[in-house]
């Protein structure tokens, strides 16, 4: 059974236009060039926040306005994204932000947080750690504790795939980031609600393989640590919530490794002049592993970011790969 009716991402849509357009997405010559197929790129780095968390934000906000108009502020754990979409809802909605990173995050997708009206708060060595202290802020100060999967959160995301499948409704298959889940999760909540036939393809990094190796395990593994400079899939805990649709809705998982996403990164930069943070090209890069496979087919790739510093992009263009 669908995760979401149509009539219900359709409705989700309509609230997420009040606030930013839909996204394009667009057939690249020189992607397929490069992959032999015929490559469509679902470009979730234009929105006003450079990522497709901003449409979660919107919908989760108007959920929780409605369904809890007591609450007064919220707290989150995020790399970054997830932050500054629950920020930027949040901050128009009237309520409190507090959002929780972990040591060392990105210079610049803090300062997007804090602009947008986030009360910035660091701990922890990794996501999953700052997911913990967040815990303990809602406790502590009475804030609503956002999670990284809710429904109101996935069906405003799955507004992204309903765009995508309306344009291209015969893709073969798409290939998708794996962080939390509320992306991969989207996207099959869209195909089964249209009735598509669509291989839905995870990609995790070499370095954060907890989706994967649940995927393949059939339960919940997790990992001892996430080292990867593609901060939206540094991941060590997969979420229950979220595996429970991708396990049996994904047809498989890919790992690519930090290599393979640079490169991914410099290719949408020559060859569609876009920007594309490392989990934003994780998909590329995973597709450019299957090539062979992928040869002749339609295949969307999902560009969900564009949130790199600039110091670790400049890297990438200079053919390096940056450090954890």
């Amino acid at each position: 059974m669908p995760l979401f009716k149509k009539e219900e991402i359709a409705e989700a849509a309509q609230l997420v236009y009040r606030f930013m357009p839909p996204t394009p997405q667009y057939v690249w010559p020189g992607l397929c060039e490069r992959t032999g197929a015929t490559v469509w790129v679902k470009h979730e780095n234009h929105t006003p926040a450079g990522a497709f968390k901003v449409r979660g934000g919107i919908t989760f906000i108007d959920w929780l306005k409605r369904e809890h108009p007591e609450v007064e502020g919220i707290v989150t754990a995020t790399r970054g994204n997830h932050g500054q979409s629950q920020a930027r809802a949040a901050h128009a909605a009237g309520l409190r932000a507090k959002i929780v990173v972990p040591e060392g995050n990105s210079v610049e997708k803090n300062a997007a947080m804090r602009g947008f009206g986030g009360e910035l708060v660091v701990h922890g060595a990794d996501f999953n750690a700052a997911g913990e202290e967040a815990r303990r802020i809602a406790a502590e100060e009475g804030l609503f504790p956002v999670p990284a999967f809710h429904p109101a959160l996935v069906c405003g995301v799955a507004t992204y795939a309903l765009e995508l499948f309306t344009a291209a409704p015969d893709l073969d298959a798409v290939y998708v980031p794996i962080g939390c889940g509320s992306g991969i999760c989207g996207l099959i909540a869209a195909r089964d609600a249209l009735g598509l036939s669509t291989e839905i393809i995870g990609v995790v990094s070499t370095e954060a393989l907890a989706a994967k190796l649940s995927f393949e395990a059939g339960k919940l593994i997790s990992t001892e640590s996430a080292r990867t400079f593609a901060d939206g899939i540094a991941v060590r805990i997969p979420v229950a919530e979220a595996f429970a649709v991708y396990g049996p809705g994904a047809s498989r998982i890919v790992a690519v490794s930090d290599d393979e996403v640079a490169e991914a990164m410099r290719l949408y930069f020559s060859a569609t002049h876009n920007v594309a943070e490392g989990a934003g090209a994780a998909p590329l890069a995973a597709l450019l592993q299957e090539a062979g496979a992928m040869r002749g087919r339609k295949v969307g790739v999902i560009l969900s970011g564009a949130n790199v510093d600039s110091a670790d992009f400049a890297q990438v263009l200079a053919g390096k790969t940056p450090q954890v």
